[in-house]
């Protein structure tokens, strides 16, 4: 991506020893990269001094990086570090080209190197985390629905789309393509000037084959529109072309008047001498976003703001290292809800321009998020807009397509969330039809279903919403489960299983724990305890009978105490946990109700068969180790239901 084409060269790579006034130096420092790639060529063919070999080779790579190969940028990177080429850019550069063809062990060591080599540059820091992070990313993408915009996009460059009406059935871009004013050959980017184009949607859906806008083109590099919110007034970047330089880019503005544009003039906010490009103005009119490398800068290229004052524009401010980087902030849009949306190569990202928005907090501090994929990729992200008061519009990308940059869609669809769920019986796992299901959500709001013969229910859900889903049935104790959506960005269907327990039967508390011959509960046993509380409220008619178990060894008297007393141990904590005394019953049975095997006890002990009786005699006939297990299975607590009428 070349998104020099509408903004000043780079500055020169710090530390980098000035070179002879060649022809390739020139066209490198008038930001002719396309031109001066052929030029550095024919000067390496003729050095054989290993020092200017590396310097040139860099030089070669960077030609290569700011026009959008970057796998040829890489192939010289490399080339450079072979050369022992001493600059740590090198590092920095090589790594970041990694990145674009997802060699991301690769790139993390050599944004390392960087980090080692100049400490105080954030941007190892960050290169090293962009290597770690983007693969989670492209394994998990955001809801965004992208898709090519076929209907703009050429063989050649097309960019920075812009809303034209308030009806957004008209887009403005950028393009090199062939039909541009400007006839000559641009040097940075051996295609032709860039125009701007547009195209309008009928009412069927289907958009135009975009046309220049007469008006608005120079034979100079014209683009990256921004509209009023009105559509009024547009502001644009234009750049004009020297003999073996790059004029200083400028803003120009334009009003428009029925259907036509009067002709562009510069806006003067900081002279005509210093780069001032990619203007975003502000919803209200009043405030100005553009790009610039004006003096009094963090990085490259840095996001600067101009406010009217009086009618008029005041002085420009740089927004801050909470928005710029050593590097190049490029391409602003503010969204009509205030969010700054940039782009950047040097923040943690996924390779090449990323696309980032920012927010003030209630403090007023920018709080900057990676915008991720499917809006970006490994290559180039930039240029993006919105219709007003939606997720919904268009950014450039040099991702593969047709040509080089090209235009996308993009849509965040309402997210959709739905919970799936069956009704089963804990015991058989049987699916229970009629069952009453109660969905209650954190926003207060209830809403009531009954299963199906197939056992299953449905509800749609709230984003951002806490759900409880209580189901219930004659002659069951109420079951329940849980869902969130809360801090979900993408729709999702939930599927969840609630288990009723019959009150005709036995239910079994798990990992109910005792020290030997002790009845005093042990800690672990809290989690199990804290569930019957929570059964106990969830059906407050019903009163129950805890009761204990030992196994066979001892004496059969010291075991009915002792179970008693382990009984009487989860009363007393129920009735701290808040649950009324009369609903409860304490009864220790020793070892006289050995344990029935089920299946569900069979799923673990696949010694055992469904039916054994877990008698002394049947235990004394297994084997030492299964003897043990199965002595603790004996050792259980269980609840059963006495009755359902109680009333509070």
């Amino acid at each position: 991506m070349v998104f020099l084409g509408l903004i000043a060269a780079v500055q020169p790579v710090e530390g980098q020893r000035k070179e002879r006034d060649t022809r390739a130096n020139a066209a490198y420092e008038a930001g002719e990269y396309y031109k001066a790639i052929d030029l550095f060529k024919r000067a390496y063919s003729k050095v054989s001094d290993r020092e200017r070999q590396a310097e040139i080779v860099f030089k070669i790579a960077e030609c290569y990086r700011i026009t959008g190969e970057p796998r040829q940028a890489a192939l010289w990177y490399r080339k450079a570090l072979q050369l022992d080429y001493q600059d740590p850019e090198l590092y920095l550069r090589y790594g970041q080209s990694l990145m674009r063809y997802e060699r991301f062990e690769e790139a993390e060591e050599q944004f390392r190197i960087y980090k080692d080599l100049v400490p105080d540059d954030p941007r190892g820091d960050w290169g090293i985390e962009s290597a770690r992070v983007t693969q989670e990313w492209m394994s998990d993408l955001t809801g965004y629905i992208v898709e090519n915009m076929r209907y703009f996009n050429s063989f050649k460059r097309d960019w920075s789309p812009a809303y034209a009406n308030e009806d957004y059935m008209e887009v403005m871009f950028t393009s090199t393509r062939d039909d541009s004013e400007g006839k000559a050959i641009h040097g940075a980017t051996g295609e032709s000037f860039a125009d701007i184009y547009s195209s309008t949607m009928d009412r069927k859906g289907k958009w135009s084959v975009p046309v220049p806008v007469e008006p608005l083109n120079s034979e100079f590099e014209d683009g990256a529109v921004s509209f009023t919110s009105d559509f009024s007034t547009l502001y644009m970047t234009r750049c004009k072309m020297g003999k073996n330089e790059q004029v200083a880019c400028q803003i120009y503005t334009s009003s428009r008047s029925g259907a036509q544009w009067s002709d562009p003039a510069p806006l003067d906010i900081i002279g005509d001498s210093i780069t001032s490009a990619h203007p975003a103005i502000s919803p209200d009119g009043q405030t100005l976003y553009f790009v610039s490398d004006m003096p009094g800068g963090i990085g490259g290229n840095d996001i600067w703001v101009v406010t009217k004052e009086g009618g008029s524009w005041g002085d420009p401010k740089n927004l801050g290292e909470e928005i710029n980087t050593p590097g190049n902030e490029l391409f602003p849009f503010v969204h009509d809800d205030g969010t700054l949306y940039f782009s950047s190569g040097s923040r943690i990202g996924m390779g090449g321009l990323d696309i980032y928005k920012a927010r003030k907090d209630e403090l007023g501090n920018w709080i900057v998020e990676n915008m991720r994929p499917p809006i970006n990729s490994v290559e180039d992200d930039f240029g993006i807009v919105f219709e007003a008061g939606s997720e919904r519009g268009f950014f450039s990308s040099s991702r593969k397509g047709r040509g080089n940059d090209e235009i996308f869609s993009f849509v965040l669809p309402p997210l959709e969330f739905a919970v799936n769920g069956t009704v089963r019986d804990d015991k058989d796992n049987s699916i229970l039809s009629g069952a009453k299901v109660t969905a209650v959500g954190s926003d207060g709001i209830t809403i009531e279903s009954t299963t199906g013969e197939d056992g299953t229910f449905r509800f749609m859900l709230k984003p951002a919403t806490d759900y409880v889903f209580i189901a219930g049935k004659e002659g069951y104790l109420r079951g329940k489960a849980r869902e969130s959506t809360k801090g979900l960005e993408q729709s999702k269907e939930f599927d969840v299983t609630v288990y009723l327990s019959s009150t005709e039967r036995v239910i079994e508390l798990p990992n109910i724990f005792y020290d030997f011959a002790k009845w005093d509960l042990r800690p672990e046993s809290m989690v199990s305890l804290d569930n019957l509380v929570e059964t106990l409220n969830d059906n407050p008619n019903v009163t129950i009978e805890l009761m204990s178990h030992t196994d066979s060894r001892g004496a059969p008297a010291d075991n009915i105490e002792l179970s008693q007393k382990r009984a009487q141990s989860v009363v007393d904590y129920l009735i701290s946990k808040g649950i009324a005394a009369d609903r409860l019953m304490a009864r220790g049975y020793g070892e006289s109700q050995p344990k029935v095997v089920d299946e569900k006890i069979l799923e673990s002990y696949d010694f055992l068969e469904i039916g054994d009786v877990l008698t002394e005699s049947f235990i004394n006939q297994l084997p030492v180790e299964q003897q043990e297990q199965a002595h603790q299975i004996n050792r259980r607590t269980e609840f059963r239901v006495l009755s359902t009428d109680y009333i509070p």
